[in-house]
C-alpha cells in the first residue's frame, strides 16, 4: 500500500495575483508514522486536504497503488480517516449521535457501528460523556471525539491535521501509543507544529515551508545535521536578554540556585562552560523557523 505524490502544486487567485500554496511536492508514503511538519501558513492543510480528495490540485497528480485518486472516487474515500483542523457538528449532538451519523455516512452497518463506537469511546476515556452534548465538551474532549469520527471505519490511510491541539500532555501521550499501534500496517500521516508529537513515533518526517517539502528523512537521519551545534550553558539571569540576541535559544530554565541553563544552537566558544548537547528533532525545527513559537515537551 503506498500513496504517491507526483509534483503536486496549488495555486490559489489573490485579486490579481496567483499564490502558491504548495509548489512541486514530491512525497512516496508508506505504512508507518509520517509527520508533516512546519509552522502555521507553510502549506500543510492544502496539503492534505488534497490528499484526502477534497482538493483537487493545480498541477501533478496523486495515486493510491498506482490509480490516480480522482478516478477511485468513493473507494478512495472508504480507506481514508481524515481529522480536519476544525470539525463540524450540529449542536444537538451528543457524542454517541454525532459517532452514529458519521458511521452511517461512511456506510458502516448498525452492528459494526456500534461495535467500533463502544471501542473508541472506551480507548478515547469517552465513555462517561457519551450521552453528552459535544458543545458542552471541553475543547480536549471535543478534540478526542474527532480523532474517534477518523478511527470510525478502521482505515488504512488515517490523515491527522494539528490533532493534539487542545489535548493536555497526558492525553497527548496516550494518543501517540494509540497511534503507534494503529500505524502497524497502515499510513498514518500527522500534520504538526508540535514537534514532540512525532519525533518518538514518526517513520519518516517530511519539514514543510513555504508551501515546500524542504527535506524528509528518519527523526534521527534529519537530527544528524545538527551534530556540534546544539549546547547547554550556564548564566547569570541579568545576561539573559544579551543572550537571546546572541545565540539562537532552544530552551532556557530556572535553577534553584538562581541562575539559568541555556540550551542553545551555535558555537561551543559562544559561551564559557558550554557543553555539547545530543541534538532532537526540535533543534533542527527552530534552525529553520526561528521566528516561531514552538511547542515540546521536556
Amino acid at each position: 500500500m503506498e500513496i504517491v505524490l507526483e509534483h503536486i502544486s496549488k495555486n490559489f487567485k489573490d485579486r490579481n495575483n496567483v499564490k502558491k500554496a504548495v509548489e512541486d511536492v514530491s512525497l512516496r508514503f508508506t505504512s508507518g508514522v509520517w509527520g508533516l511538519l512546519g509552522a502555521n501558513g507553510a502549506g500543510k492543510t492544502t496539503l492534505m486536504r488534497m490528499i484526502c480528495g477534497i482538493m483537487k490540485p493545480s498541477e501533478g497528480r496523486i495515486c493510491y497503488d498506482g490509480v490516480e485518486i480522482g478516478q477511485l472516487g468513493d473507494a478512495y474515500r472508504s480507506i481514508i480517516g481524515y481529522l480536519p483542523q476544525e470539525f463540524g457538528f450540529y449542536p444537538e449532538f451528543t457524542v454517541q449521535q454525532y459517532l452514529e451519523y458519521i458511521s452511517a455516512m461512511k456506510g458502516m452497518s448498525d452492528k459494526q457501528a456500534r461495535r467500533k463506537i463502544d471501542e473508541l469511546l472506551v480507548r478515547l476515556s469517552l465513555e462517561d460523556v457519551r450521552k453528552k452534548k459535544i458543545t458542552k465538551l471541553s475543547g480536549g474532549m471535543k478534540r478526542r471525539v474527532g480523532i474517534g469520527q477518523a478511527l470510525l471505519n478502521d482505515p488504512e490511510f488515517l490523515v491527522l491535521d494539528e490533532p493534539t491541539s487542545g489535548l493536555d500532555p497526558g492525553e497527548r501521550v496516550r494518543f501517540r501509543n494509540l497511534l503507534s499501534e494503529f500505524a502497524h500496517d497502515r499510513i498514518v500521516l500527522i500534520s504538526t507544529h508540535i514537534v514532540s508529537d512525532v519525533e518518538y513515533i514518526a517513520t519518516q518526517n517530511a519539514i514543510m515551508k513555504d508551501g515546500r517539502i524542504l527535506q524528509t528523512g528518519t527523526t534521527q537521519e534529519l537530527v544528524t545535521q545538527m551534530q556540534g551545534k546544539v549546547f547547554e550553558g550556564f548564566i547569570a539571569p541579568q545576561e539573559l536578554e544579551r543572550w537571546e540576541k546572541k545565540v539562537q535559544i532552544v530552551n532556557l530554565r530556572n535553577e534553584a540556585d538562581g541562575g539559568v541553563s541555556l540550551r542553545y544552537i551555535g558555537k561551543q566558544e559562544d559561551m564559557s562552560g558550554a557543553v555539547l548537547k545530543e541534538p532532537r528533532l526540535e533543534d533542527l525545527y527552530l534552525q529553520l523557523f526561528p521566528a516561531q513559537k514552538h511547542f515540546a515537551e521536556n
